[in-house]
């Protein structure tokens, strides 16, 4: 665990070569971190490796080469690099239409802070949201938020040991939860935990 540093990146050419590889390993990690709860909210729980391949991709896609630049993209994804004593995740409220994720947005203001996790046996850990930045108004949420679920370490050994872990909502207007992930999903995110 920790930071991903300038000279741990792969330079442009040698990530163009590996990139195949580097992607296709990106899609089934993300496939396996992600939660849906009902139809409309669905969180990723990020790792140093998704971190890692966005950070390559926004290099690659915007051709950066100068420090500067690849250093402002360090800084931006970062903070969404777990660090062996939380989750990190991205959470994203989804309505195809237009019309619908207004009125949702509208409804759903505060959501980002009745996210939980809850770890067999432990009690509730609601999410820190938006460190960076304020994405919610008093007259709407944002659709995409970033957050952060802090573990005690009861909850890290817990996990270590074998514990199931319940991801949820408590929004009244979008009261959802999910009991049981799958073994592999809770595999991936227990090997965040230092």
């Amino acid at each position: 665990m920790g930071i991903i540093t300038r000279d741990s990146l792969l330079s442009l050419e040698a990530y163009h070569k590996e990139r195949p590889a580097f992607r296709e390993k990106a899609i089934q990690e993300r496939r396996l971190r992600t939660v849906h709860l009902g139809d409309h909210l669905t969180m990723i729980f990020e790792s140093e490796f998704l971190m890692r391949y966005q950070i390559q991709e926004m290099l690659r896609v915007e051709k950066t080469y100068e420090e500067e630049g690849i250093q402002d993209e360090l800084n931006a994804y970062n903070p969404l690099v777990p660090d062996g004593s939380n989750f990190k995740a991205t959470m994203m409220l989804e309505y195809p239409n237009e019309a619908d994720r207004k009125v949702a947005l509208a409804k759903l203001v505060g959501i980002e802070h009745q996210m939980f996790i809850e770890v067999e046996g432990q009690a509730r850990v609601y999410a820190i949201a938006d460190e960076d930045l304020e994405r919610s108004t008093e007259e709407k949420t944002s659709a995409v938020h970033f957050m952060c679920f802090d573990l005690t370490p009861d909850m890290k050994k817990a996990l270590k040991a074998g514990a199931q872990m319940m991801v949820g909502c408590d929004h009244k207007e979008y009261p959802m939860h999910v009991k049981t992930l799958s073994p592999e999903t809770l595999a991936s995110l227990v090997s965040d935990l230092s």
